[in-house]
């Protein structure tokens, strides 16, 4: 087993760029052939989601699929054995059907779409994605190759494990052809960690596929041509005329697509842009074929092959979406998701986890990194501050952000924030919606290590700021505690907040204030928060209800997985088949304490979850219509009664079931009795959200409420 290369880090961080900065570019425009993208919009040598009229950052399959099935490994023990079964249960487990990830376009029409009802009715991977059950032209569509690219970086430098691992976790919904373009590029990517020569990547990518394979065969054609035909363009062409679209059918299959990704790379004479402007005005799957571009390019030629092109990375700011059950990780960073692959390739070598800056949720330690923070576009704030990736000025690490700040005077402060829950433009996504919960909750503790430079013009009053959420447009400003920074001086700044009138936290911050005109720099060390939640999630106080399945900001804050929902002064949920959920919170959550007030209408099942990890991941106390109570553990595939007693029960009667979970003990009440105190909570359950669940009928839920344990 290869040793990680001594940059790894920062070489995964560029992967990950490289990714979605990709993604993003051929967003706008996918689906629009060569003919349609040159008339319209010329080469996209940079970013054209302004001229479409699109947001840059959106929710996208390509993106959410890609960092969400790898989290297989880390949810099964980082173990070299994982099999294409357990990947399959993490579709399960992470995927709202109809909502999140994938294109549902429906059985025999969208691949991921099909196999995903082949394992919901029991049939594992890898028969779930086979030629045999889903024919040919179902299993060989592009799915396989979008999603390879975090299995190829938790195996740098090993091409052979990471072309193992594309091939197990393709199989779940791909088969054939479409699994052979995975390993091959899944190659490549692991192998750029340590090769640099193109040609050379090449030949170890299809080393691990049949040499009489069509996607074989294509690469070697189109290496023969580029030894004679300087034009890209001529070569596209010669590509649609012998691998395009007419010949292989399905709405996007994987050989033309894999064929461009290869012409791109063999065209872009080693340079970011060139490469992506290639695989990009070329048409077909652009953001699936520029992200996967993108990510290895990224990797080969690492941070600086980026910062030799225009600004790509300024725009994007890190940010990304994985709208998935686990609501508390769709608002995450290109850092954040760096460290989860990393430490995934740590765990598959015995290694231990790094958590720069003990663990901060914004560290900011790799270069140029500023994890979603963006200066502040308010009226009065707007021109105020530029931000800049720096080293130095960190107790705890090696680099910081460094706000730079100008005009700041009397009501003109200077303020640079990050996402920690919908933002105006993402509440308004279009095409794939963002499903997600708040990250940071009332009762938690914000911390910041902040620095002045010793050269600022005179003392400014910093602290730590905070926005509540109450609907697409409607954001409150909270503020924090203030501290007098002299040039030169530094604070670490802590915050609990106290209240927020119970609606979501939006974006959380620094500000800079003064009553003269001020410039200077102030350098964020870190900022983070601890600390159990004490919230009122459903409804909040004084909140009168409206009926309708969207309701305004604090109705967002719900990962909504049940059949349907209504929305008043709290909400009803109905299930027509299976377990639904209503989900909020995160996996940061451990030790804490969870109350709601329950209604069962008609129900086999119904009751209050803890530790929730997603769909099939909690511990759930349950009203069971054999008349009897249970307290269930769901892990995966496997159904664990923890313990259980008779109790008899109506429907159309309210019960207040609370949950109290600590270590591996949870303890649960009905209308303040104690039915059970159990100690043999899975490890692996060691922190995550609440949630109402219902199995087959309808609850209405009044109040649900998450707090620190008391004694």
């Amino acid at each position: 087993m290869p040793r990680l290369p001594h940059d790894f880090e920062e070489r995964v961080y560029a992967g990950v760029l490289g990714k979605i900065i990709g993604v993003y570019l051929g967003r706008p425009f996918e689906g629009w052939t060569y003919e349609r993208i040159t008339e319209v919009l010329g080469d996209i040598t940079y970013y054209v989601h302004e001229k479409l009229d699109k947001p840059l950052i959106v929710t996208d399959d390509d993106i959410s699929g890609t960092f969400t099935f790898i989290r297989a490994l880390a949810d099964h023990g980082n173990t070299r054995d994982l099999t294409p079964v357990q990947i399959g249960q993490t579709w399960l487990n992470y995927l709202i059907e109809e909502r999140t990830v994938l294109w549902w376009g429906g059985m025999g029409n969208s691949t991921e779409h099909t196999a995903y009802l082949r394992l919901k009715e029991g049939i594992p991977a890898p028969q779930s994605g086979s030629i045999a059950l889903n024919s040919q032209v179902v299993a060989e569509q592009i799915g396989a190759q979008i999603f390879i690219d975090g299995w190829a970086m938790v195996a740098p430098g090993d091409p052979a494990f990471a072309a193992d691992l594309a091939r197990r976790a393709a199989s779940v919904s791909h088969d054939g052809e479409a699994i052979y373009g995975a390993q091959v590029l899944a190659a490549m990517e692991a192998q750029a960690f340590v090769e640099q020569d193109l040609n050379s990547l090449l030949d170890c990518g299809v080393s691990f596929i049949p040499n009489d394979s069509i996607i074989a065969r294509m690469i070697a054609e189109l290496r023969d041509l580029r030894a004679h035909e300087p034009d890209w363009r001529q070569a596209r062409q010669w590509l649609d005329a012998h691998y395009g679209y007419h010949i292989y059918g399905g709405n996007c299959h994987m050989v033309p697509n894999h064929g461009l990704i290869v012409l791109s790379l063999l065209y872009g004479d080693d340079d970011f842009q060139k490469t992506l402007m290639v695989v990009n005005t070329s048409g077909w799957d652009t953001d699936c074929n520029s992200g996967n571009v993108g990510c290895l390019m990224g990797i080969k030629n690492g941070l600086a092959g980026l910062a030799t092109e225009p600004d790509f990375r300024g725009p994007v700011a890190d940010r990304l979406y994985l709208p998935t059950a686990d609501g508390g990780r769709a608002i995450s960073d290109a850092v954040t998701e760096t460290y989860h692959l990393v430490n995934s390739a740590r765990g598959l070598q015995g290694l231990p986890a790094c958590h720069p800056k003990d663990g901060a949720r914004f560290h900011f330690e790799l270069p140029g990194s500023v994890q979603g923070f963006v200066p502040d576009d308010a009226v009065d704030t707007r021109g105020t501050a530029v931000l800049e990736n720096v080293r130095g000025h960190s107790r705890r690490g090696e680099r910081s952000l460094a706000l730079r700040y100008t005009g700041v005077a009397l009501g003109r402060p200077a303020r640079a924030g990050t996402a920690t829950f919908l933002t105006p433009e993402a509440a308004r996504m279009p095409h794939y919606g963002l499903i997600c919960s708040p990250t940071l909750y009332a009762g938690q503790t914000v911390h910041a290590g902040i620095v002045a430079d010793a050269g600022n013009s005179s003392p400014v009053t910093c602290g730590l700021y905070l926005r509540t959420f109450h609907g697409e447009d409607a954001r409150i400003l909270h503020h924090g505690p203030q501290v007098l920074l002299e040039p030169g001086g530094e604070t670490e700044l802590a915050w609990t907040i106290d209240e927020t009138g119970d609606y979501p936290i939006a974006e959380v911050g620094i500000e800079v204030r003064s009553e003269k005109c001020a410039a200077g720099t102030l350098y964020l060390d870190y900022l983070t928060w601890d600390g159990a939640p004490d919230a009122v999630l459903a409804p909040p106080r004084g909140y009168p209800g409206t009926p309708g399945r969207s309701g305004p900001g604090w109705t967002r804050a719900w990962v909504d997985a049940a059949d349907h929902v209504w929305f008043g002064a709290g909400f009803r949920m109905s299930q027509d088949r299976g377990m639904g959920l209503m989900i909020q919170g995160t996996r940061d959550w451990t030790d804490y304490e969870a109350v709601a007030s329950i209604c069962p209408h008609l129900a086999r099942r119904a009751g209050l979850a803890v530790r929730v990890q997603g769909m099939q991941r909690y511990v759930a106390l349950l009203l069971c219509d054999d008349q009897a109570v249970r307290l269930v553990q769901q892990l995966g595939g496997d159904t664990t009664v923890l313990a259980e007693r008779p109790m008899p029960w109506a429907h159309d009667a309210t019960f207040l079931m609370r949950m109290r979970v600590s270590g591996s003990r949870v303890q649960a009440w009905i209308d303040e009795a104690a039915v059970f105190d159990v100690g043999d909570v899975a490890a692996a359950l060691d922190g995550g959200a609440v949630a109402v669940v219902c199995d087959v009928g309808r609850i209405d839920v009044a109040h649900v409420g998450v707090h620190p344990i008391k004694d």
